[in-house]
């Protein structure tokens, strides 16, 4: 703690975190603004009876703006979903692949692609929603919109496109003049937000009865644990050995040393446990509005606290851990680009030996990576559901939160390497980074 209130001190990193601080407070605040033509009440009974759905889920993400349909309702949402359909069409599409290859320039050809797409996927996303909503009702039957109509669908559309779009700008400025990733510090935040009113009701539901007060530290435990876990898995490396070949360049030798090509254990991040949970949110939304038997039956079976429902989330996470690393890393460019610097692995033949081997290695990882990131965000969910604890003790939330602290706190340690700040590197470096 002294040395991060010493790191204060250097006014570059003071302005950026003031900065950061700053932007998320301008976010809040517009959580906080209604959108116009809701009956705020009648919203939040429905929410109140429907936070298991995928409904309750974004609306964590967005820190309650959904639940009280502000400006910001839809959140950040657009945007990533956005980025993962580029991030995916690179492969398909040789365009996008080679402006991915042209460096800066490529870049930002890319960037403005995802917001052409950030605002289309909000104008669809807004019209679902406020066609949607104009069928909704409160569990006593009052209407959530008070005077529906394409006056209604035109506004709504309009207003939530906005708020979108300045979501995004607002993370894109917190990434370049602020610490951290302003993407995810935005639902960081959100999450972060929500915890209070998580730990009152928490507080409410134990000295109620419904929870044994003996359960409680068991409780605590695992969610201490849950975040040491975390903490280990999203610092390891798996350190891949590289040798790089001496080359005489007229007068100096380049060349001659040792490296490592450094593998996380958990490549894809959270995107697979989110992919994962809005997919098996999904059967309990459908059968909110579709009154057919066996739709009913089908969304009973897939409900929260099923063990078809445990199932298939560990299948879903386990499958786009496979599938996202696969997309985001190349074994064969990785190992095209080591033979051209001049460098191989000791003991494996540069070029297709070196991928198929690289290849080998990332996949074992990905195993372990599957199984941890399951392990983290079903097991502490069947204990919610048998204990009936808030949702945002999760193992989702908690990865997003504590894996956004360590990227945010790396970033803060970049800044103070460019320093040379030796006080605060001694005493609170990141293994592995």
């Amino acid at each position: 703690m002294s040395g991060l209130a010493s790191a204060a001190n250097i006014p570059e990193l003071r302005k950026r975190a003031v900065f950061t601080l700053l932007m998320l407070l301008v976010y809040r605040m517009g959580v906080q603004i209604p959108t116009p033509g809701i009956n705020g009440e009648a919203l939040a009974a429905f929410f109140s009876a429907n936070s298991s759905t995928l409904f309750g889920m974004f609306n964590m993400f967005s820190g309650g703006a959904l639940e009280n349909f502000s400006i910001f309702a839809l959140g950040i949402m657009p945007y990533i979903s956005a980025s993962i359909i580029i991030q995916l069409l690179t492969v398909v599409i040789p365009q996008l692949e080679s402006l991915k290859k042209d460096g800066a320039v490529g870049q930002r050809k890319i960037t403005k692609y995802t917001r052409f797409g950030t605002i289309g996927l909000a104008l669809v996303q807004g019209l679902f929603i406020a066609t949607g909503l104009e069928s909704m009702s409160s569990p006593s039957g009052a209407p959530i919109v008070l005077h529906p109509g394409w006056e209604f669908k035109l506004l709504t559309v309009l207003t939530l496109t906005s708020g979108t779009a300045f979501i995004m700008w607002l993370g894109e400025q917190m990434t370049e003049r602020g610490i951290g990733n302003g993407i995810s510090m935005i639902i960081y935040a959100g999450i972060i937000a929500r915890m209070p009113a998580a730990v009152g009701n928490s507080i409410q539901i134990i000295q109620s009865g419904e929870i044994p007060f003996i359960i409680v530290p068991l409780l605590l435990a695992m969610m201490f644990g849950v975040i040491a876990l975390v903490v280990f898995f999203e610092t390891a490396q798996r350190r891949i050995p590289v040798q790089y070949a001496k080359r005489v360049v007229g007068r100096r030798v380049y060349g001659g040393q040792s490296s490592h090509l450094p593998l996380k254990i958990n490549i894809a991040g959270v995107i697979p446990p989110i992919f994962a949970s809005s997919i098996m949110m999904f059967p309990a939304t459908i059968g909110n509005f579709i009154q057919i038997d066996w739709v009913q039956q089908a969304s009973a079976a897939l409900a929260p606290g099923t063990v078809y429902y445990y199932l298939l989330d560990i299948s879903m996470i386990v499958f786009f851990c496979f599938f996202y690393t696969a997309v985001t890393f190349n074994p064969d460019e990785v190992a095209e680009n080591l033979k051209k610097n001049g460098g191989f692995i000791p003991g494996i033949r540069p070029g297709k030996k070196s991928a198929e081997f690289i290849d080998k290695v990332l996949i074992r990882l990905t195993v372990v990576g599957s199984i941890y990131l399951a392990a983290v965000c079903v097991l502490p969910t069947i204990l919610i559901h048998r204990f009936s604890i808030p949702f945002y003790f999760g193992g989702t939330a908690l990865l997003i939160v504590v894996g956004v602290a360590i990227d945010t706190i790396a970033k803060v340690q970049s800044h103070l390497v460019m320093r040379n700040y030796e006080g605060f590197m001694k005493s609170a470096k990141l293994k592995g980074r």
